[in-house]
């Protein structure tokens, strides 16, 4: 134990990723499985109330010494950021509104997004849908980490290392690594954080600010409450690629321990997830779990099977795709559908056009007659 990791390579794999066999296996023998999908009708109070107590903190510590405003960054602000981007990703399945209203969990992710005080929203979505789709496929999931890492964290004190400053799926984004979508999808800027940022820094000052970013850098990083970033998808038996954790942690992280519950119903929200493993527990019970997410903690920086490259990988069934776009598209597109843009312009070229034909003598004008 403690020394130098012994693999050299990802733990490669010829099969399918198992959870879409067991959600239509689950759906077919408990399909009443159906009425956990949906909204959490309090999830976006929770969310709300979350934003609020960090803007509350950023106003209390604005005069305290900076060592307090360390402490309280990871012990509190660290905590509900990460809480926070935790929410973002349940949001990402449109558990926040419903699957009829995207748009709107698109905003609301922004909004959960505001203390974080780093851009994540929009990227995460982009990124995250292909996680769930090509999971562990080489160059479509982003979750999983380059050769580089692989090959040079390879001891315990380089693991720590790499735990403390990777913030594992939300900067895992270059596009000189994973999965392209060109340089504007990829940065894509959401505008209203850097206006948040200044809001803070001009009304509080800037150690309400180092409060938000630095609890973000801290708890994306080193921190209890990100040792679930190990626990979901590294193989500690290299037969399962997905494991689940149903410790204490989950009150905290919207049981974002349920991993393979999540992956195989992505659509459940986080609150509702023990209910699926309650309603079909021959499907989980014989899996391998976690128990502890220190255990897990202590099993990657210790164990020698152990690492960056200690993930399943399949090849991929798609080429990478590479576009690029406006900037600002999306904003512009979605502000211009919320003021009815969109509702007038199609009334007034059917007007037009209904009226022109009309006036039209020919085929087309008795066809419209």
């Amino acid at each position: 134990m403690g020394q130098r990791v012994s693999r050299s390579d990802f733990i490669w794999t010829l099969t399918e990723q198992p959870h879409m066999d067991r959600r239509r296996v689950i759906a077919e023998k408990y399909p009443e499985v159906k009425k956990l999908f949906g909204v959490d009708p309090s999830f976006k109070y929770v969310v709300a109330a979350m934003v609020a107590v960090q803007i509350f903190f950023c106003w209390l510590i604005q005069d305290e010494p900076f060592l307090l405003v360390l402490l309280m960054a990871y012990f509190c602000g660290g905590m509900i950021n990460h809480a926070l981007t935790l929410a973002i990703h349940d949001i990402s399945h449109n558990t926040a509104f419903g699957q009829e209203r995207p748009l709107t969990n698109r905003f609301f992710s922004m909004f959960a997004n505001l203390p974080i005080a780093v851009p994540i929203a929009i990227s995460f979505k982009k990124y995250h849908v292909e996680h769930h789709r090509y999971l562990a496929e080489d160059g479509l999931d982003t979750d999983v980490p380059t050769r580089l890492e692989g090959l040079f964290f390879t001891t315990p004190a380089r693991k720590l290392l790499w735990l403390f400053f990777q913030v594992p799926s939300f900067l895992r984004l270059p596009p000189s690594y994973h999965l392209q979508k060109g340089a504007h999808r990829l940065g894509n800027p959401q505008f209203c954080d850097p206006a948040f940022d200044l809001f803070i820094l001009f009304t509080f000052g800037w150690k309400s600010l180092f409060y938000l970013l630095g609890g973000t850098v801290l708890a994306l990083g080193l921190h209890p409450s990100a040792f679930h970033f190990i626990s979901e998808h590294y193989s500690f038996s290299d037969k399962q690629e997905t494991y689940s954790y149903y410790g204490w942690f989950n009150l905290i992280t919207f049981n974002v321990g349920y991993h393979m519950e999540h992956h195989d119903f992505p659509y459940i929200p986080g609150r509702d997830l023990p209910k699926l493993r309650a309603l079909a527990p021959e499907y989980y019970d014989t899996l391998e779990t976690h128990d502890s997410w220190w255990a897990v903690l202590h099993g990657f920086i210790m164990n020698p099977a152990i690492g960056p490259y200690a993930r399943i990988k399949r090849k991929p069934r798609v080429d990478q795709a590479f576009w690029s776009e406006n900037v600002f598209a999306e904003y512009i597109e979605a502000a211009l559908f919320y003021v009815g843009y969109y509702a007038v312009r199609d009334y007034i070229s059917k007007f037009i056009s209904v009226n022109y034909y009309a006036k039209t003598p020919g085929p087309i004008a008795k066809k419209i007659s």
